[in-house]
């Protein structure tokens, strides 16, 4: 096994925080491969093939409550059973089938499906790959009562499948987005912002994606004129803040309002959101860097994007060129 990173006991939970963990395993032992599987499924119980057949290759990508991994497995053993308590887990069947059964729920798809909670059966036809993002349940509940503005909101999941075709190509884009995109930039995996927000997209996308009673709540409402001073206390709170894993919430808080109120407010006041106005500031903020480093002495583009949160250099790019009507290398270069 090959590891890369570091966590502990201990260390902050917040959607993004820690560092990228990375592991990969590959083994034909039977007793070896279930171990290493069983750290990435909880509970799981699974005998070795009798006749010797097993076959394992795995790799792992961690951001502190975010884990996605993908798994080959070759083996005569068809079946086991998990638990999945204290996390959400999203499976993807890349090759062979997979049939998860949970009480009378039965789950066969080829699309990505919410692993039950609690105790589960799983059975495959010998050959199976599988792509997993887990989500640590505390984190993706608070993201909720963070969004909602409602401290005492009860996170539960009512379904498995997507709730629409858009959702579920949703879902595979921010997936692919992580993959392809995200964990090959390790610059920008450095920076504290594009952990948190990688973590922080995945978590909303899972309460978007899949049925659950943060969807079935009412839609924020104008509600009464925001005073300007909160406005105000909520901008300046983003300028003095602009590295900070600061996010709806935070921003909220600072403006003494419901996340909920502070959207409206934004929207009513400003025509964009809390989070729209972070983004543009941090825009603000590279376009100041771009135009005061010396490209001659090694900066980049990539890395002035990633220390404000940017990790995808062709979406920062675009954001840039919308902005501010120029590429972001034509500035550095001025």
């Amino acid at each position: 096994m090959t590891t890369s990173g570091s966590s502990g006991p201990g260390e902050d939970s917040r959607p993004g925080a820690g560092p990228l963990r990375r592991t990969s395993f590959a083994t034909r032992d039977p007793d070896r491969g279930i171990a290493a599987m069983s750290e990435l499924y909880t509970g799981l119980g699974m005998r070795a093939p009798t006749d010797g057949s097993f076959e394992l290759r795995m790799a792992t990508a961690s951001v502190g409550p975010l884990l996605a991994h993908r798994f080959l497995l070759a083996t005569s053993e068809s079946s086991g059973t998990g638990d999945v308590s204290g996390t959400y887990s999203v499976v993807h069947v890349l090759t062979g089938r997979l049939t998860v059964s949970s009480g009378k729920e039965r789950i066969t798809t080829p699309l990505p499906f919410l692993l039950p909670q609690g105790l589960y059966g799983g059975r495959w036809d010998g050959l199976l790959e599988l792509s997993t993002v887990v989500l640590d349940a505390h984190s993706v509940e608070a993201l909720a009562c963070d969004l909602l503005g409602a401290p005492e909101f009860a996170l539960r999941f009512t379904g498995s499948a997507p709730v629409s075709p858009g959702m579920t190509r949703y879902w595979l884009s921010q997936v692919r987005h992580f993959h392809q995109d995200l964990l090959p930039n390790t610059e920008a995996l450095s920076t504290p912002l594009v952990r948190a927000e990688a973590s922080r997209a995945m978590a909303t996308a899972l309460l978007h994606c899949f049925p659950n009673t943060f969807l079935a709540q009412p839609a924020p409402s104008g509600g009464a004129p925001a005073l300007p001073a909160q406005l105000r206390r909520a901008i300046a709170f983003v300028d003095e803040n602009l590295h900070e894993d600061i996010g709806l919430a935070e921003i909220a808080a600072a403006a003494r309002m419901s996340p909920r109120g502070l959207q409206a407010a934004f929207r009513r006041e400003l025509g964009r959101t809390p989070v729209g106005h972070l983004r543009e500031a941090r825009l603000d903020a590279a376009r100041r860097d771009l135009l005061r480093v010396d490209p001659a002495a090694g900066e980049t583009v990539a890395a002035v994007a990633a220390r404000w949160g940017f990790a995808h250099p062709g979406r920062f790019a675009t954001a840039y060129r919308v902005r501010f009507g120029e590429a972001p290398g034509a500035t550095l270069h001025r």
